[in-house]
C-alpha cells in the first residue's frame, strides 16, 4: 500500500517532542563590596534586576542549551550593598516545531522553567551573605518575548521606510 492508499496519511504532522534533559547551575556571583560595614547602617534598599536569556542548539538533533542570567544590585544609601549574578541553565530536546513556535519554546517557554530555581539561588545567595531575604517576583517571559518580536518588527518596519542614508 502506498502513503496515497493509507488513510490520513495526507494529514499526519511530523512529530514534535519537548522535553527538559537537565537544569543545572551554571555560574553564579556575589559581591558585598561594603561588608561589614553596610550593616551597621540604616537599611534602605534599592533593588535593580536584569534578566537576559540565550539558547544554542548541541547538537543537529534537537538539543538546546537555553542559559537565564539574572543579575540583582541592590544599593543601601546610595553604595552598592551587595551583586548577586545566577545563571541557571538547562538542556532541552525540542524538535519537529515549526520555526515560529520554537523560537517562542526557547526564548519564553525554557526561561519560565528556568526561572524558579534562579530564583532560588538568588534568594539563598542574598541570605547567606546576611541582607533581609529577597524574594523576586514571577517575570511573564512570554510577554517579554511578545515585546522584543513587536519591537524586532518596528525596528525592520521603520528600516524599510527610512530613506537611504538615514541613521537610528
Amino acid at each position: 500500500m502506498t502513503d496515497s492508499q493509507q488513510p490520513g496519511a495526507a494529514t499526519e504532522q511530523p512529530k514534535t517532542e519537548f522535553a527538559l534533559q537537565k537544569f543545572y547551575l551554571k555560574d553564579v556571583s556575589l559581591e558585598c563590596p561594603r561588608s561589614p560595614q553596610v550593616f551597621t547602617g540604616e537599611w534602605k534598599p534599592e533593588t535593580n534586576v536584569q534578566l537576559n536569556s540565550q539558547a544554542r542548539p548541541l547538537d543537529d538533533q534537537g538539543l538546546f542549551e537555553v542559559e537565564l542570567t539574572l543579575t540583582v544590585t541592590t544599593k543601601s544609601g546610595g553604595e552598592v550593598a551587595y551583586l548577586v549574578e545566577v545563571k541557571q541553565a538547562g538542556v532541552f530536546l525540542a524538535r519537529g516545531f515549526p520555526k515560529e513556535q520554537m523560537g517562542h519554546l526557547l526564548a519564553a517557554y525554557c526561561p519560565t522553567t528556568l526561572f524558579p530555581f534562579a530564583r532560588e539561588a538568588v534568594t539563598d545567595l542574598v541570605s547567606k551573605a546576611g541582607f533581609p531575604q529577597m524574594l523576586l517576583a514571577p517575570v511573564n517571559f512570554d510577554a517579554l518575548y511578545a515585546q522584543q518580536l513587536a519591537q524586532n518588527h518596528a525596528g525592520k518596519a521603520g528600516e524599510e521606510s527610512a530613506p537611504a542614508g538615514a541613521s537610528h
